[in-house]
């Protein structure tokens, strides 16, 4: 290859004509070089292929509607001979712009993607903020409801009664705890025998020969309750009612029972 075709070949016309960036002057001597020299042919058509490699693997399929309304138009537009090379040149130019206009739709894609990826992790960290202050504020009100159970229990004015049970539940033991000056009272359940699906304990207080029911027990409440505090209660019992619990306590079936006076 003499001096002149590398000279030719290093200033770039090449390239800029195949992108249509040259001046009349410029094309004309391009044109001649390629038509000339077949190493300057062969050059040219390798940029041709990669440019064309390039633009094909970057490029975005338009949509069928649009792709239609191309071909109606094509099919309905007069036939026009047309420079086939000036043609090519305005084919890659295009092919580019196309190729770049995919490049900055895929980032902006991407970008959009990671911001929502990201407002979504955000989102997320806020729920678990706010989750943890719940759960915070939760554990607080528990804190201040055993700090206040355990004030009375030490209160010097808190009575400590424990309840057993009979021989038909002598597994049953129950604490109640009652404050006449603060007209409160509390049970723990120690332990409930099993009873029946279709029965359960109640607890009631007797006053001047009448039972008041103060609640259900259950296995749940293996923990302070706090029940109704009946002022002038003569004593506590606890009887067998069926499933539900009773208006009436069937005294019959009493399994445990305290003095109060």
């Amino acid at each position: 290859m003499n001096a002149k075709i590398t000279t030719f070949l290093n200033s770039g016309l090449l390239e800029k004509y195949l992108l249509g960036d040259t001046t009349a002057a410029e094309t004309e001597m391009v044109e001649s070089y390629i038509s000339k020299y077949p190493e300057v042919q062969n050059y040219y058509n390798t940029l041709q292929y990669n440019l064309e490699i390039v633009a094909k693997s970057n490029a975005v399929e338009a949509p069928k509607n649009i792709l239609n309304s191309i071909l109606d138009e094509l099919d309905e537009a007069p036939v026009v001979q047309l420079n086939t090379t000036k043609n090519n040149k305005s084919w890659y130019k295009f092919s580019i712009a196309a190729s770049v206009a995919a490049f900055m739709f895929a980032s902006a894609s991407y970008l959009y993607y990671q911001n929502q990826k990201l407002s979504e992790e955000n989102q997320v960290v806020v729920d678990e903020i706010f989750d943890l202050r719940s759960d915070i504020e939760a554990n607080n009100k528990k804190l201040d409801k055993v700090m206040d159970q355990f004030l009375e229990l030490n209160d010097p004015n808190t009575y400590k009664y424990i309840m057993q049970g009979n021989n038909r539940a002598k597994n049953l033991k129950t604490v109640a705890y009652i404050n006449p000056k603060e007209k409160t009272s509390m049970i723990d359940v120690v332990s409930l025998p099993e009873l029946p699906e279709e029965q359960c304990y109640q607890i009631w207080a007797e006053l001047q020969g009448k039972m008041v029911s103060l609640g259900i027990l259950t296995e749940a409440d293996r923990q302070l309750r706090v029940i109704p505090y009946t002022e002038n209660a003569l004593a506590l019992n606890i009887t067998i009612e069926p499933k539900g619990g009773n208006t009436r306590a069937s005294l019959n079936n009493m399994v445990a029972e305290i003095n109060l006076q």
